[in-house]
């Protein structure tokens, strides 16, 4: 399915948006997941912050 992403990612107006994936700890276990998202490039260093 990456390859997807990314192939699609490179063509046309896709190279204005980053994939992007942050580590996220679970308040109810204590364990860590990730969450990702398709963002546009402006916007990366905002989406991290949030």
């Amino acid at each position: 399915m990456a390859k997807k992403t990314v192939a699609t990612l490179q063509t046309g107006a896709g190279k204005n948006y980053t994939k992007v994936i942050k580590m996220v700890k679970s308040e109810k276990t204590g364990a860590y997941g990730f969450r990702e998202e398709i963002v546009h490039n402006d916007n990366v260093q905002d989406w991290f912050k949030s």
